[in-house]
C-alpha cells in the first residue's frame, strides 16, 4: 500500500471521529449543568430545612433521648443521677397507680372520641345550604378550644360544684339529688371527660366543616334526584367521603388526650380526696417529678410515649378498612 493511501485513510478517520468527539462534548456539557442547578437545588433545601431540623432536634428528638436514659437512673434528694437499671421500670409496673392513671387516661380518650360523631352532626347542621348566621355557629363552638384552660376550669368548678351548682340545681328540679362532681371517685373523672368532649368539638367541628366543603354538592343533588332523604344522604355520602377528615380528627383526639393534665389539674387541684384514683399519667408523672422522684417520672414518660406510639400505629393499621380517599 502505497503512503498516499495511507495518508488519505488516516484523514478520513480523523475527519470521521471529530464530529463523534464533538457531540460528546455537546452532550457533557448539559448533562454538568443540570447536575450543577441539582446541586445548588439541595442546597438550597437543605439550607430553609437545617433550621426546622436543628429545632426538632434540639426541643424534641434531644429531650426524649434524655429522657429515656434518665428512666434508667435514681435521684438522690439533692440531684445527681446514679444508674440503676431496670428499678423504675419493675417499681412502676408493680404500681397500682400506674395501671389506675393508664385506665383513668383511657377513659378520658373515650370521652373524646365519643366527641368526634357529635361534631359530625354539629357540622353537617351548620353546613347546611342557606343557613344564617353559620360563621358565628363556628365561632361559639370553637372558643372553648382556644380559651386559656383556667379560665374553662373556673367555669365548669361553679357548674358542678355540689352545692349551689347548675348542674345539681337543674337535677333537683326533676327530683334527683346530684353528687359532688368533682370530689366523688369515678364521677370527677366522668366530669372531668365531659369538660373534655366539650372543648375538643370546636377543633373537630373546624376540621370537619372544611372537609365537607370539599365534597362535590352534584352528588347531593344526583341523590337527591334520585330520591334519597336527607339522612341517607348523610351516611352514603357525608360520613364516607368525609372519613379522611374523621380519621385526622381522630388521631389528634387520642394524642390530645393522653395530654391530660392541665384540665386535671386546674378542675381538681391538688388537696382534692379524689385526685390520686382520677389521676392521668401526665398528673402521675408531674406528681413524681415535684417529689424529687425524677428516675420514675421518666419512666412515666416512656410509657407515655409508647402508647401514644402503639395507639397511632393501630389506628393507621386500621384506617384501611374504613377510610376512603377519593
Amino acid at each position: 500500500m502505497s503512503t498516499s493511501t495511507i495518508t488519505d485513510e488516516a484523514g478520513a478517520v480523523a475527519t470521521t471521529a471529530a464530529p463523534a468527539r464533538a457531540a460528546r462534548g455537546r452532550n457533557r456539557g448539559p448533562s454538568r449543568g443540570v447536575s450543577r442547578a441539582k446541586k445548588k437545588e439541595w442546597l438550597w433545601a437543605a439550607l430553609f430545612v437545617l433550621p426546622l431540623l436543628f429545632g426538632v432536634v434540639v426541643f424534641y428528638i434531644w429531650p426524649i433521648i434524655r429522657n429515656a436514659y434518665f428512666s434508667f437512673t435514681t435521684w438522690g434528694v439533692f440531684g445527681g443521677a446514679t444508674w440503676s437499671g431496670l428499678t423504675n421500670y419493675e417499681t412502676m409496673l408493680s404500681d397500682p397507680m400506674f395501671w389506675r392513671s393508664i385506665l383513668n387516661t383511657l377513659i378520658y380518650v373515650g370521652f373524646l372520641l365519643v366527641g368526634i360523631p357529635l361534631a359530625v352532626i354539629f357540622a353537617s347542621l351548620i353546613n347546611r345550604p342557606g343557613l344564617r348566621f353559620a360563621a358565628l355557629y363556628r365561632t361559639a363552638f370553637f372558643l372553648p378550644y382556644v380559651a386559656m384552660p383556667a379560665a374553662v376550669s373556673m367555669v365548669w368548678r361553679i357548674i358542678f360544684n355540689g352545692d349551689f351548682g347548675m348542674l345539681n340545681y337543674v337535677l333537683s328540679l326533676v327530683g334527683i339529688k346530684g353528687p359532688n362532681w368533682l370530689s366523688t371517685e369515678w364521677v370527677a373523672l366522668i366530669a372531668v371527660g365531659i369538660v373534655g368532649m366539650w372543648i375538643s368539638v370546636g377543633f373537630n367541628l373546624i376540621v370537619l366543616s372544611a372537609g365537607m366543603k370539599g365534597i362535590p354538592p352534584e352528588m347531593y343533588e344526583a341523590s337527591s334526584l334520585d330520591g334519597a332523604s336527607r339522612l341517607r344522604q348523610f351516611f352514603a355520602i357525608t360520613v364516607p367521603l368525609l372519613s379522611p377528615s374523621i380519621f385526622f380528627v381522630s388521631v389528634m383526639t387520642v394524642i390530645t388526650g393522653f395530654q391530660l393534665f392541665d384540665l386535671l389539674y386546674a378542675l381538681m387541684g391538688t388537696q382534692n380526696p379524689a385526685i390520686n384514683n382520677t389521676q392521668s399519667m401526665v398528673y402521675l408523672f408531674f406528681q413524681h417529678q415535684q417529689t424529687g422522684d425524677n428516675g420514675y417520672a421518666a419512666a412515666v414518660g416512656v410509657a407515655i410515649l409508647l402508647l401514644v406510639g402503639v395507639f397511632t400505629i393501630l389506628q393507621f393499621r386500621m384506617q384501611k378498612r374504613w377510610v376512603n380517599y377519593v
